[in-house]
């Protein structure tokens, strides 16, 4: 039977926001208030969905805290994206056994796209036996009734339901900043590309209805934010399982339409679904940043078939062009997967040169990890390590080389920036294509649109002087 992403009742949710105010009675009748921890791995979605984590855990009367030692409660958001992340996330929470040691009474959950995979929940059920609570993304929404139940019967629980996903409108949030926001437009991926976990573990594509994103935008408008970016997995393919006529370009020009100052991002993009009408629309709504994250992955036809990607070299190059050739100024980003199973030097040398012709202001680069699951797991992969690494370290020889040429082209330009707080000595402020800006000036400027001209640079930021 067909699998298919849900729309969680209100009466559900008001359910949990009932629960919030009993576990908030009762810290309250224990006579102090008390404190919670969430740490955070991987992409912005998790950002996002941490977020949420805290506004519920606020709602429950917990006191937000920047460490883990003495917290009544910690949720760690955990990523399966890479190897590394996984390992990084088994150490550390092994060493909260030494925290809950001290402090008895801690609960310890686990949440995010590690804990969709049923071999991670299965070794943290018989290896961790100090963590509480564990909880995949489709069950992130009822997170206060998990907590309540632990701290009722001090009994572990692990809710790892595997649907398809599901929509859970209204559920508070905390933001980690008053002037950047990350809004989530649609959940899940239905592209299976072979190397990636996302879609076993976030579920199907599943787009927010586009008047709750607009209600969610002018409320965030209206308190000051900024810096507003639309999230997903795939944002170019939003609203196709909606039914409206509504595509991510019209969901833009939308917002881009509302009144306020501030700059819209999105992210991430696939370029199969990647039209000239999304690019039409950045370059004609000066609230929509220059600035696209398009990732490529490889520069290569064969690796891209085998990865699953859906589309050709040509067709990427014709996108990356088209979209600098209307807005010359664009700001272009993209991940690139380096040794990819099979991957031959000639197939790495077309990914070189397809960077020597887009000219990317920054890339974010990889070395292939496989995720077990996926088909790419399965693949032979004959590369020894150390021809990967040396490809790796050529690759963002090549690409730094690249970005220190194009900062040193805003050298004596003065540019439009967002200040968004202080590195020492020195303002930080993000350009419209998101470059890092720093410069001397006074605190009061934080928060605030300036002109900078840029003085001097390095491969990874600017530097500049209040104009």
């Amino acid at each position: 039977m067909e699998r298919k992403p849900v729309v969680i009742p209100q009466e559900a949710l008001e359910k949990e926001a009932a629960v919030c105010e009993q576990i908030k009675a009762l810290w309250a009748s224990r006579g102090r208030t008390p404190r919670a921890f969430v740490d955070t791995y991987g992409c912005q979605q998790n950002e996002a969905d941490s977020e949420r984590i805290r506004g519920m855990l606020r709602a429950s009367g917990y006191e937000i805290v920047d460490t883990e030692e003495g917290a009544d409660c910690i949720v760690i958001n955990t990523c399966a994206i890479r190897e590394h992340a996984e390992t990084r996330v088994y150490g550390n929470v092994g060493a909260l056994v030494h925290t809950k040691a001290r402090h008895p009474e801690q609960k310890i959950f686990l949440c995010g796209c590690m804990m969709g995979q049923p071999q991670v929940v299965e070794r943290i059920k018989n290896s961790y036996r100090h963590v509480d609570g564990v909880f995949n993304p489709h069950e992130l929404w009822r997170f206060p009734e998990l907590l309540q139940s632990v701290l009722r019967t001090n009994r572990r629980i692990f809710a790892v339901d595997d649907s398809a996903g599901n929509i859970a409108e209204g559920i508070p949030v905390v933001r980690s900043s008053d002037l950047k926001a990350w809004v989530s437009i649609m959940y899940g991926c239905n592209n299976f590309c072979s190397y990636c976990i996302v879609p076993y573990v976030r579920g199907r594509e599943r787009s927010r209805r586009p008047e709750e994103i607009l209600e969610e935008v002018k409320g965030l408008i209206s308190a000051g934010y900024k810096d507003i970016t639309l999230l997903g997995q795939n944002v170019n393919s939003y609203g196709k399982d909606l039914g409206l006529g509504v595509d991510f370009a019209d969901l833009m020009a939308e917002i881009a339409q509302l009144p306020g100052e501030f700059w819209l991002r999105f992210m991430t993009s696939h370029p199969k679904d990647a039209s000239k009408k999304l690019f039409d629309t950045i370059a004609k709504y000066p609230r929509i940043a220059k600035q696209f994250h398009l990732p490529f992955q490889s520069g290569n036809d064969r690796v891209l078939k085998a990865m699953n990607r859906h589309y050709t070299r040509e067709e990427y190059l014709k996108l990356a062009h088209y979209g600098r050739q209307i807005m010359p100024e664009l700001v272009l980003t993209s991940d690139v997967i380096v040794g990819f199973p099979g991957e031959t030097e000639e197939e790495f040398e077309d990914t070189i040169s397809l960077i020597e012709d887009v000219r990317y202001d920054a890339l974010f680069t990889f070395i292939f990890s496989p995720r077990a699951g996926t088909p790419a797991a399965k693949m032979d992969d004959p590369t020894p390590k150390e021809e990967k690494n040396r490809h790796f370290d050529r690759l963002c020889a090549v690409q730094n080389r690249i970005s220190l040429e194009i900062h040193q082209g805003y050298v004596g330009k003065t540019v439009r920036v967002l200040c968004d707080g202080r590195d020492k000595d020195l303002l930080t402020a993000r350009t419209e294509g998101g470059r890092l800006v720093r410069f001397a000036g006074d605190d009061s400027l934080i928060g605030q649109f300036l002109d900078v001209t840029i003085t001097g640079c390095t491969t990874w930021s600017l530097v500049g002087e209040l104009r």
